[in-house]
This record gives structure tokens, C-alpha cells and sequence, in this order.
């Protein structure tokens, strides 16, 4: 294979990864947490659309462990979008690691 049909192959690559990658990011992606009390979307870009608290987790004497919950949901949340984006590396890069997101 010759130089100039590698960097056509390299270019042909990096142009389905940004499709796939701006695919990704309008994608919106639902978490449901601590038994249905907190739900979380989050947008591919890592950035939240939307968050619901079930009335009968908002105790004020229970603060502390709403807060923990939030952020153990939001966390999930983070998690789903990131493997959906090790999915879309793996397919393209064939498994092997290296593109950062």
C-alpha cells in the first residue's frame, strides 16, 4: 500500500469518527438512579438536560444522602455516554485505545 492510498484511508477514517462522534453528541441518554428516585438525561456532549426527583426523596433532614444520590446518578450518567464513545472508538480504531474524550 502506498503512502498516498494509507492517508486517503486515514482521511476516510477521521471523517466517519467525527460523524460518529457529532452522531453521539445529539444523542440524549437517560439514567434512572436510586431505585427510580432520581432521573438524570444527559446529552452526548456530557452536558445534563434534564434532572427529576421523585417528591418522596426530598426529606430536608435527609440532605446529605440526596446529594450523594444526585451525584452518584449524574456519575452513572457520565459513564453511559463515555462507553457509548469507547463503543464508537472501538469500532473504528478495532479495539485499540488512544482517542481521548
Amino acid at each position: 500500500m502506498n503512502i498516498n492510498a494509507l492517508m486517503q484511508q486515514a482521511q476516510k477514517m477521521q471523517k466517519e469518527m467525527n460523524k460518529l462522534t457529532e452522531e453521539l453528541e445529539k444523542k440524549s441518554f437517560t439514567i434512572t438512579s436510586a431505585g427510580g428516585a432520581i432521573e438524570i438525561v444527559i446529552k452526548g456532549t456530557k452536558r445534563i438536560e434534564s434532572i427529576k426527583i421523585d417528591e418522596a426523596a426530598i426529606d430536608p433532614s435527609e440532605k446529605e444522602m440526596l446529594e450523594e444520590m444526585l451525584k452518584i446518578a449524574i456519575n452513572e450518567a457520565i459513564e453511559l455516554v463515555e462507553k457509548e464513545f469507547e463503543k464508537i472508538n472501538a469500532k473504528m480504531t478495532g479495539g485499540m485505545k488512544g482517542f481521548g474524550f
